[in-house]
């Protein structure tokens, strides 16, 4: 089952790891729906970041990594942070993306 690229890619993460990553790399993070795949999420970038489908963005490699909630306590309570995914995407060498 298809779903909406912007859905499945719900923004780009920026830390000093992300960037360094993208400069040595060629990896990029995101931040991605709790239910995408690696396809999907390969899929949902190629179409995101390259919509006249001239064939200069090629996805490598999809890593996912889950981020488990964590409990705060705040005064008497306890919360839970939300759960979310990321997923780091690795380009060919010759692609390139433009974030910011």
């Amino acid at each position: 089952m298809s779903r909406d690229p912007y859905s499945v890619i719900l923004r780009p993460l920026q830390s000093e790891k992300a960037t360094r990553d993208a400069e040595v790399n060629n990896a990029y993070h995101f931040e991605v729906a709790t239910g995408a795949n690696k396809i999907q999420i390969a899929e949902a970038i190629v179409a995101i970041y390259d919509p006249k489908k001239d064939k200069k963005i090629k996805v490598t490699k999809v890593r996912i990594i889950n981020h488990h909630p964590k409990f705060r306590r705040m005064r008497l309570h306890y919360a839970a942070t939300k759960a979310w995914k990321k997923a780091i995407v690795f380009l060919d060498k010759e692609s390139k993306l433009e974030l910011f």
